[in-house]
């Protein structure tokens, strides 16, 4: 586990690594993570309720997806209030209490921070829309024009229309990379930075260890709001806005953290899908901690793709001396068992592979029990992008009703009668184990949770590398491949984790089974 807390004394020690690069990150999405109050929606206090789950299993840091007031229009992340708990999930003092026994427990506590977008109902736009000589006016992108003619050919993310909405009382349009109910803060206003810089530090005076950063490199905008070129007209600005702006704010941003002891860190989402194009963002040393790497959970499950992943991140993240992050699953896409096909033994193999590589793991709550997406019907869907699939509440116990106290706000994954964290920790060939297994290795090794990458000559369909650090070493091997494969080495070494549970603490045999992952420790003669 880790050391102390930031702000308590040697929350950072000369000459140890900063806590997010050796720690595994676990995300809850509170409204399915667990239910205390009894309206079928995940609370605070059910998180507090399931925190010796997180420390049984063995994770170093949480996540939270937006707990702050909203109307809900995108769940969450269209904020009416930075500075306070919505209802749905608790109150502040409810926070201070999950703060304070996370921490107690030796681990860390990340929250969701949205700094492109609001709600169209926090008082920032209310304001802003009442009047063209609001004083906030400015603190959001407002255009010129006619009602049947859009400043320019952006669209939105989700409507697949128009990135603006007209606004009929003040007779202007405004700009929403999302939502319509999500409009753009203008962060080249002085006025708009200070005042987000002062929701970083409300929450960082709390205690909170550090933010992920939405969609933060869309932040900074060309004054002139451009029309899309033709290559990228009919597509959302997302995936391709890059501007050099962006990185003057960030190093902004990043001097908020450094005001505060003990190494608060922000891991930002820039969805650009390119190593090379998100390493920037890094900055040298003074502007995002660390950037999510999108490309595993867009891949096929197959060694050469993710050779080529492994490779070309690590790469890129070297040039400018940034630290590499992996995630395979999350609140935006579909879980990685889903994507395999539904195949327990490739999702029991990814887990090896994602807790063995160098950088930062982010586990999805329910991963570690093997979930796949929820079969969610059209009159069931709430999410605007469709998503509410990988959404879908974590079962806790086999019984009809999984834990929670009342018929959850979206239906359960499949088989959860199974697939529930009792059932999985009584078993100890279950995936759940696994993982516990797999953080533990981690942990105890130097080489796993910090070491350098060598690839490991492998036959076709196989992956294969070495870590060491510090004398450590581990060699790690993952089949993609749906028949035996043979891998045998140059020395003797001992399985310490498979992904199927064979033969660990025994001689390794050389052969890998169908869609099995190992972590070897080499035993030199």
């Amino acid at each position: 586990m880790t050391g102390p807390h930031p702000g308590e004394p040697g929350a950072a020690n000369p000459g140890t690594p900063p806590w997010w690069r050796t720690d595994v990150v676990y995300q809850l999405y509170p409204r399915s993570f667990a239910d205390a109050s009894g309206d079928g929606v995940g609370d605070l206090e059910g998180i507090r309720a399931h925190l010796d789950h997180l420390s049984w299993l063995g994770v170093d840091a949480l996540w939270l997806s937006p707990i702050y007031p909203s109307p809900m229009a995108d769940a969450g992340y269209d904020v009416s209030d930075h500075r306070d708990v919505d209802p749905v999930f608790g109150d502040l003092e409810t926070f201070d209490r999950l703060l304070a026994e996370v921490h107690a427990r030796g681990m860390r506590l990340m929250l969701d921070w949205v700094p492109n977008h609001t709600s169209d109902q926090h008082p920032w736009f209310l304001d802003s829309r009442s009047s063209r000589d609001s004083p906030r006016r400015s603190w959001y992108l407002w255009r010129n024009g006619t009602p049947d003619a859009p400043p320019n050919n952006w669209l939105a993310q989700f409507t697949g229309g128009p990135a603006w909405t007209w606004d009929e009382r003040t007779g202007q349009w405004y700009l929403h990379l999302f939502l319509p109910e999500q409009p753009d803060l203008d962060w080249s206003e002085p006025a708009v930075r200070e005042a987000m810089h002062e929701v970083l530090r409300f929450w960082l005076r709390r205690g909170v260890d550090g933010f992920r950063a939405d969609v933060v490199h869309l932040i900074g905008k060309d004054p002139a709001l451009p029309d899309h070129p033709p290559e990228l007209v009919g597509t959302n600005i997302v995936h391709s806005h890059d501007l050099p702006v962006t990185h003057e704010l960030l190093r902004g941003i990043r001097a908020v953290l450094d005001e505060f002891p003990g190494d608060r860190a922000m891991v930002g989402e820039v969805n650009l899908r390119s190593p090379a194009l998100v390493a920037p963002y890094h900055g040298v040393g003074d502007e995002l901690h660390l950037a999510f790497n999108f490309l595993p959970m867009l891949g096929p499950w197959d060694a050469d793709f993710w050779r080529s992943t492994i490779s070309d991140t690590l790469a890129a993240l070297s040039a400018v001396e940034a630290w590499p992050t992996w995630v395979l699953s999350n609140h935006d896409n579909p879980r990685h068992r889903t994507r395999y096909g539904g195949s327990e033994e490739r999702a029991r193999a990814a887990a090896v592979l994602l807790l063995t590589l160098p950088g930062t793991p982010f586990l999805y709550a329910g991963e570690e029990l093997g979930l796949e997406d929820a079969v969610v019907s059209p009159e069931q869907r709430v999410d605007p992008g469709g998503r509410d699939g990988c959404r879908a509440p974590v079962p806790w116990t086999p019984d009809a009703g999984h834990g929670w106290p009342t018929q959850p706000w979206l239906p359960f994954p499949p088989d959860a009668a199974a697939r529930n964290a009792a059932t999985q920790r009584a078993d100890p060939t279950s995936v759940l184990h696994l993982y516990r297994r797999l953080l533990s290795a981690r942990r105890g090794s130097p080489a796993l949770h910090r070491g350098s990458w060598t690839a490991v000559p492998a036959p076709d369909g196989v992956l294969a590398y070495e870590r060491r650090a510090d004398g450590d070493r581990r060699v790690v091997a993952v089949n993609f491949r749906d028949a035996p494969a043979d891998l045998p080495l140059a020395e003797p070494a001992t399985v310490q984790v498979a992904s199927t549970g064979r033969d660990e603490g025994a001689a390794w045999s050389g052969t890998l089974l169908p869609s099995e992952a190992v972590v070897l420790v080499p035993t030199p003669t």
